[in-house]
């Protein structure tokens, strides 16, 4: 087991805050891990952290220590966020972005541009006879709504849960990227459609927690394996505090939906870092969106995962500082165990694939199937299984059997929603039913007046007709 990586970095002073306060700032280094931050009563803190990146620091050197190991790994199929955290203007989205994701010189590209060409150089450098395919997703929590950045109409995406596949958004849209030019062009597109704002710390204030989803899928043509690997960056809307931002209507009810979410966030952190030992503590994920989407990345063993805390120099804002530390000191006592994550295997006999091996677990489940299905229902329910790459890899009996039960809760679900969907045609078949029935009443009265009537014209049956009013139905 291992902990989360945490570091630490701290922006130079800004013009107005020398105007301000002149040079004076409150962090005192002592190495590349170690310094002690003073309060605004003075007081002396000393924190350690994994790297600790002081204002003379450049983009690259972040990149290299903190972004690029996850990269690799993602190549590799271990799954890997990186998470920026801190108050507002404190520096969050300019080290995610840079100046600018598509227009800026080498040594200020941020981590989102370098990150796009690790991935394409890493694959360029690995084996020619894989096949490697990259897709992108963008979505933002923006008042507690999830929406899609690449498709505007989806501006409320449901969070589900699988056993096997974990957290997922559903119906979130994925680009195929084929090299960097087209992905930055796609970063760029979904990043003018994120929410902004500005207050009086920041001119361009982000409104929204910005989450950036690489899927980087590795195909094996000599044993038509699978495997895949997520690398997810999280861009969180800083912390604010009214007084100092000035926030009011539209912008003041963002603030309070922004510090509600990281305020849950530290929550969970703190339920993750503070259970008794030996007995399980309630980590209330659900409490926010932004708690159930990072769900993964903090807690399963797939994933390798970073924190940066982006810190102000200035002593202005040093309890904001202060407490921004504070969280990051937590943080790094969550413990994590990266594991390749395996979707290998994939096969049916009509593919003329190999079947990977299963071990007594997997034999067992199946014979307690055979029990009450059918042999051929028991074959499909097999075979299902090994399309979603259930039975490759199985850890234990338990896993298996959470599983089995994911994939029928799903199975239920999708009957369901197939019956909801015959009730509403039955429904409308109703009523086109009694609609005809009323037409054909009213045909039929208007032909008996016809005959009552003897000579009227052919006009004057119409006008007849017309005469009886059809309801709507």
């Amino acid at each position: 087991m291992s902990h989360i990586t945490v570091c630490a970095r701290f922006r130079p002073l800004s013009s107005k805050e020398r105007r301000d306060h002149g040079d004076s700032v409150s962090v005192q280094s002592l190495d590349s891990e170690t310094f002690i931050f003073k309060d605004e009563k003075e007081e002396d803190f000393t924190f350690s952290f994994d790297r600790v990146f002081y204002q003379g620091s450049e983009q690259v050197d972040v990149y290299e220590f903190l972004a690029l190991p996850i990269v690799r790994d993602a190549v590799n199929a271990i799954n890997g966020t990186i998470i920026t955290y801190g108050q507002t203007g404190a520096g969050k989205t300019y080290s995610m972005e840079g100046p600018s994701i598509l227009e800026c010189d080498q040594q200020k590209k941020g981590l989102l541009p370098r990150v796009v060409d690790g991935l394409f150089q890493c694959i360029k450098s690995s084996d020619e006879a894989t096949k490697y395919t990259i897709k992108l997703s963008m979505v933002e929590i923006y008042m507690e709504k999830v929406r899609d950045l690449f498709d505007l109409l989806k501006d409320n995406i449901q969070i589900k849960e699988s056993k096997v596949h974990g957290i997922l958004l559903s119906g979130v849209t994925e680009v195929s990227i084929l090299d960097s030019t087209e992905a930055l062009h796609s970063l760029s597109r979904g990043i003018a459609n994120r929410a902004v704002g500005e207050t009086q710390m920041n001119m361009a204030s982000s409104r929204s927690h910005c989450v950036y989803i690489f899927t980087v899928q590795q195909e094996f043509p000599k044993d038509k394996r699978i495997r895949t690997g997520k690398l997810i960056l999280v861009d969180l809307a800083g912390s604010e505090k009214v007084e100092k931002t000035g926030a009011e209507g539209k912008l003041l009810d963002e603030a309070k939906t922004i510090n509600k979410s990281l305020s849950a966030l530290g929550n969970v952190i703190n339920a993750l870092t503070c259970s008794p030992q030996g007995r399980a503590n309630h980590i209330p994920y659900r409490d926010s969106k932004l708690t159930r989407i990072l769900q993964d990345a903090l807690v399963r063993r797939e994933f390798a995962n970073c924190i940066t805390v982006l810190l102000f120099t200035s002593p202005s804002n040093a309890s904001e500082s202060l407490s921004t530390l504070r969280f990051g000191a937590r943080a790094k006592h969550i413990k994590a165990s990266p594991r390749v994550s395996h979707n290998d295997d994939k096969y049916t006999k009509k593919h003329g694939t190999q079947s990977p091996s299963k071990d007594g677990s997997c034999e067992r489940i199946l014979n307690k199937l055979t029990e009450k299905l059918d042999i051929e229902d028991v074959n499909l329910l097999e075979e299902l299984f090994i399309l979603e790459g259930i039975f490759s890899y199985p850890n234990s009996v338990e896993d298996l059997e959470l599983t089995l039960e994911d994939v029928a809760l799903r199975t239920i679900s999708s009957l369901q929603e197939a019956l909801e969907e015959l009730t509403l045609i039955v429904e409308e078949l109703k009523i086109e039913n009694k609609a005809l029935k009323f037409r054909l009443a009213a045909a039929e009265r208007v032909d008996t007046l016809n005959k009552k009537a003897g000579g009227n014209t052919r006009m004057e049956s119409l006008k007849l007709q017309d005469s009886y009013l059809i309801p709507n139905f």
